[in-house]
């Protein structure tokens, strides 16, 4: 499967939201259809024809735009679907820009899923974020997009003006009641040129620190796991131009959010279960994973290694990749360890 990303940066949306700087998050200075175009044809290039595939209008509330343009810019998904170089839609807008002629619109044209900028469902937030919509539009709007047989996706963020831990898990159950589909979840930065880089440059904002986002993620992404809601993405992506030196003022950035989240949730999974290997007999605890996790059973830098060495020191921690399908960990002794270490 192979998506087509059509960025439209900040096209359609009314609002000034604090922390958004659209063109510098999309990394795409306009929304005209030509630069739809260029983006399409750049990826035709690879792409291989597949119904599988599927064309993605990214940055901008699509829903929001002049009706014209809307269907300017879905004549030319309407051209890879009748080729059958994709399958499907998707779209992202704002809660308030969801009705019924809008949505008439987008299923004549093949789309099957709409993301919605929801970022918080506390009221007080989106008012100090100057989101322009409330909670109750959130769930007007997905409960109006599931009528119409779309499929939904929600973006939420963490560390928003206002948002400590308990708005996000109150937000995590609201969300959980709707029954999205599929979520992104994004720490807040502070980008140059944005109110908010006004507001920290002033001292009247203070960003979440890097571990604290990664926590704070990790629960957004286990809760919505747990419910069967698929994570599509944690963090924002780290193009040239959000990476480009002084664009970024302060924020928990990192170029491998997503990773550190899951490293995050092993380490919240894996802790207890270690601490009772470590109270058998034995001197080494031996953690088994399957070879394709063991980089995020690891942690960044060998980072929950080093926590749980601590842990059940003076035994030794070892963990090791083999082929098998479940985490496993046992107390072993230093003679058994060899072999311990091969079982699938």
């Amino acid at each position: 499967m192979a998506i087509i990303p059509i960025f439209i940066p900040h096209a359609g949306c009314p609002h000034q939201c604090v922390f958004c700087n659209q063109k510098t998050i999309s990394g795409q200075k306009t929304a005209a259809v030509e630069s739809a175009k260029e983006q399409i044809n750049k990826w035709l290039e690879w792409v291989k024809s597949s119904l599988e595939n599927e064309a993605a209008f990214y940055g901008g509330s699509f829903t929001g735009l002049d009706l014209a343009l809307q269907k300017e810019l879905l004549a030319l998904t309407d051209e890879l679907l009748s080729k059958k170089i994709i399958g499907s839609v998707r779209l992202s807008t704002r809660p308030d820009y969801i009705d019924e002629k809008r949505l008439e619109l987008l299923r004549a044209h093949g789309v099957k899923l709409v993301e919605l900028g929801v970022q918080s469902l506390d009221d007080s937030v989106l008012q100090k974020a100057e989101r322009g919509h409330t909670a109750q539009q959130v769930a007007e709007a997905v409960a109006l997009l599931k009528s119409y047989g779309f499929k939904v996706g929600v973006q939420l963020m963490v560390g928003m003006p206002g948002q400590d831990f308990a708005s996000v898990k109150a937000t995590v159950e609201q969300v959980l009641a709707l029954q999205p589909d599929v979520a992104r979840i994004y720490p807040l930065l502070v980008i140059k040129g944005t109110p908010l880089a006004k507001s920290y440059e002033a001292g009247e904002f203070e960003p979440l620190t890097l571990e604290e986002a990664v926590r704070q993620a990790a629960y957004v992404y286990r809760k919505l796991s747990e419910a069967g809601v698929k994570i599509i993405r944690v963090g924002l992506q780290p193009d040239d131009e959000l990476c480009a030196e002084g664009n970024i003022l302060a924020g928990p950035f990192h170029p491998s959010m997503g990773e550190l989240v899951q490293s995050y949730l092993f380490r919240e999974e894996l802790t207890p279960k270690i601490l009772e290997a470590a109270n058998q007999n034995g001197e080494a605890v031996l953690i088994l994973c399957p070879r394709v996790l063991e980089s995020k059973v690891r942690g960044l830098r060998n980072g929950n290694i080093k926590y749980w060495s601590v842990l059940v020191a003076p035994r030794k921690l070892i963990l090791k990749g083999i082929s098998i399908s479940k985490i496993k960990i046992i107390c072993v002794s230093s003679n058994d360890l060899e072999e311990a270490a091969t079982q699938d």
